[in-house]
C-alpha cells in the first residue's frame, strides 16, 4: 500500500459534514451517518491517494457507529475477507467539528488547509476543480473539499471555507446527485483536468 504522504502533486483531503447542515426548511440540523457514504468516500480517498476523508459529526452515537464500521474492516473478519475494502477504510477519520479536522490537517502537513465548500447551487464566484488544484500547486498548501449531507452545508461551515467549487452540471436541468457521485466527479476533475477554463 502506497503512503499518500509521499504521493507527488497537491495534497487534498475530503470532509463529509453531518453537522451543522441544513434540512429542507433551511434549519440547522445534524444528519445521520450512512454506511454507503462512508464506504464509497473511503474508496474514493484511496483511489485518488488522499491522506484522509473526515467524517464530521458531534453526535457520540454516530461517532461510535463509524468507529465500529472501521474496526470491523480493519480488525475484524471483514478485513480478512476483503483486503481491498480494509485498505480503503483506513482513510476514514472521525472529527466532532470541521475546525477539529482543520487542526488535524495542520498538525500533519505543517500548514493550514485551503478549504472549498461544495454545493449543488452555483454562487457566481465558484472555481473549477482544476483552478483549485492550481492554487494548491502555487501555494504549496494542502487543500480540503468540504461536502455536506442533508440539504447542504450550514452558514457556519461556509464561513470557514476560503472558496467554493463549481457545481456539477449535467446535460439537463436535473440537479440532485448524491454526495458520493458529486464527490467522485469533482475529485476526478481536480486531478485530471488541465487549465482554469476546464469545466
Amino acid at each position: 500500500m502506497s503512503d499518500p504522504r509521499t504521493v507527488k502533486g497537491p495534497v487534498l483531503y475530503v470532509a463529509l459534514v453531518h453537522a451543522p447542515v441544513k434540512n429542507r426548511r433551511g434549519e440547522e440540523i445534524a444528519a445521520a451517518v450512512t454506511n454507503l457514504d462512508l464506504h464509497d468516500l473511503a474508496r474514493l480517498a484511496c483511489t485518488y491517494e488522499l491522506p484522509a476523508c473526515y467524517v464530521i459529526t458531534p453526535l457520540k452515537d454516530q461517532q461510535a457507529l463509524v468507529h465500529r464500521l472501521i474496526h470491523h474492516w480493519l480488525h475484524g473478519i471483514g478485513g480478512q475477507l476483503h483486503p481491498d475494502r480494509e485498505r480503503a477504510l483506513r482513510r476514514l477519520r472521525v472529527a466532532s467539528t470541521l475546525e477539529e479536522a482543520i487542526a488535524d490537517v495542520e498538525r500533519e502537513q505543517g500548514r493550514s488547509p485551503f478549504l472549498w465548500a461544495t454545493s449543488a447551487q452555483g454562487s457566481g464566484t465558484d472555481v473549477a476543480p482544476s483552478e483549485a488544484r492550481m492554487i494548491l500547486e502555487a501555494t504549496g498548501r494542502p487543500g480540503m473539499m468540504v461536502f455536506g449531507t442533508g440539504w447542504g452545508l450550514s452558514e457556519k461551515v461556509w464561513r470557514l471555507c476560503h472558496g467554493t467549487l463549481r457545481p456539477v452540471q449535467g446535460r439537463g436541468d436535473y440537479n440532485h446527485l448524491s454526495v458520493r457521485c458529486a464527490a467522485a466527479i469533482l475529485l476526478d476533475r481536480f486531478f485530471r483536468e488541465k487549465g482554469p477554463s476546464a469545466l
